[in-house]
């Protein structure tokens, strides 16, 4: 990077993620390493202009039809480059879910085809989710959670995205017509120079795409540094933890904000939705079912037209004006058993769309009974619920638990959310955020 007077006071970073909680957990990377990062729901208005270092365009583009994720991705990509950002960064999960069909492929490789005038020499990109603080790690291009590969930690069941190959060499190479090479290991040991290295080797050798192993962040640090030249970097959040640092050098942020992830307070009631089915928020809904009040939605009575969403709102306000108010979770949160039987009577897509629309409708009852702060747990319900309350821009805070941010909205109407991709957070995840939100920062 060249420093240049013209880009200080513009945004740095431009990324562009494949869903919502995908989009703060990058974000929540950003605002540790010191840059000032805003989050908008969808890409805004051709005439917005945010005052930030960093710019996150939250899609939902994870699970539709590659063509649609590949527009709206281009087109947060042009409003980006509007903004004046210098590099560019496409976000998607830790797990790296995805079919054979996309859409981490297409997008990256039409992402790289609207880049490439901007690049000297061949287009080319690495492509890393590793986030080893989460568990997610890569070695010869193999993406372990926790101490077992991929397609034995629980992925291979996901309801839309099952991941059954955990080579992702194999897995980008299936849905994308660039050559898909790999950053091994022992090249990302060595350093900088020696990844930078092995980058141009793998260009001379035709690669557009190349897995990067990592199994620390000393190696997403090193992967971040190599990569500061690149027009466009994709993976997960872990190796955006290098880039704030390669500005900073560059004289573009030479002052990394201590408050970066200072956030306005705000009052008023709280509550808990939760639609993932991962591991993670089964353990958290039991972990809350235990001591605190829960309801239980179920998608079949919603679909056979029975007033779950007005049940679930007199739960919760029968709570929340009781002589001891309580915050409640609601949840359609459930078992894979439960989830497969669902979704034989309702079918797939129709089963997640009938509890993100559920919960979208109790969110919108919730904040009309008073509910200012919101923790939401899974990617798709988070979508729903941010958009079914109206929000568009985020600021984002200081971190939860790994991977997860507070956040707060821009505009009229102040909220506080919390919102988490279905693996993340701790056992405690849904108290431990409220105390977040409410201002406790223990």
């Amino acid at each position: 990077m060249t420093n240049t007077n013209a880009a200080v006071g513009k945004p740095l970073l431009g990324c562009i993620a494949d869903d919502f909680t995908g989009a703060t957990d990058l974000a929540n990377m950003l605002v540790r390493g010191g840059m000032r990062t805003v989050q908008t729901i969808g890409v805004p208005d051709a005439g917005a202009r945010i005052e930030a270092d960093a710019l996150v365009v939250a899609l939902k583009s994870r699970t539709i039809d590659a063509a649609d994720a590949v527009a709206q991705s281009l087109a947060a990509l042009e409003w980006l480059r509007a903004q004046g950002c210098r590099q560019f960064f496409f976000k998607y999960c830790s797990t790296f879910d995805s079919t054979d069909q996309g859409n981490i492929g297409p997008v990256a490789d039409a992402l790289l085809d609207a880049l490439s005038p901007t690049e000297g020499g061949a287009p080319f990109t690495l492509a890393c989710p590793a986030f080893p603080e989460n568990g997610r790690t890569i070695y010869r291009g193999h993406l372990f959670v926790g101490d077992v590969l991929l397609n034995e930690s629980g992925m291979e069941h996901h309801p839309l995205t099952p991941m059954t190959d955990a080579n992702l060499v194999r897995v980008l190479q299936r849905q994308t017509r660039s050559k898909v090479g790999l950053v091994r290991y022992d090249a990302v040991a060595q350093g900088v120079q020696a990844v930078r290295a092995s980058i141009d080797a793998l260009r001379a050798d035709g690669v557009r795409m190349a897995i990067a192993d990592a199994v620390s962040d000393a190696d997403l640090y090193t992967l971040g540094q190599a990569c500061a030249d690149l027009p466009l970097i994709t993976g997960g959040s872990g190796v955006a933890l290098g880039l704030p640092a390669n500005f900073s050098r560059a004289g573009w942020l030479a002052d990394a904000a201590a408050d970066a992830g200072a956030l306005p307070r705000v009052d008023g009631a709280s509550a808990v939705l939760a639609g993932s089915a991962s591991k993670a928020t089964n353990a958290q809904v039991a972990a809350w079912r235990e001591t605190r009040p829960a309801y239980r939605i179920d998608p079949l009575a919603a679909a056979r037209g029975e007033p779950v969403v007005e049940q679930a709102l007199n739960f919760a306000r029968e709570h929340m004006q009781a002589a001891q108010p309580q915050p409640v979770l609601i949840y359609a949160t459930a078992s894979p058993d439960e989830v497969k039987a669902t979704q034989l009577e309702l079918g797939v897509a129709q089963a997640g769309e009938m509890v993100e629309r559920t919960l979208a409708s109790i969110a919108r009852g919730l904040r009309d009974l008073g509910v200012r702060k919101f923790v939401v747990a899974g990617g798709e319900t988070s979508g729903a619920v941010v958009q079914a309350l109206g929000v568009d821009m985020l600021r984002i805070g200081k971190q939860i638990d790994p991977g997860v941010p507070a956040t707060a909205t821009l505009g009229a109407e102040p909220l506080a959310l919390a919102l988490k991709s279905g693996n993340f957070g701790a056992a405690d995840f849904f108290a431990k955020a409220l105390r977040m939100l409410d201002g406790d920062a223990k």
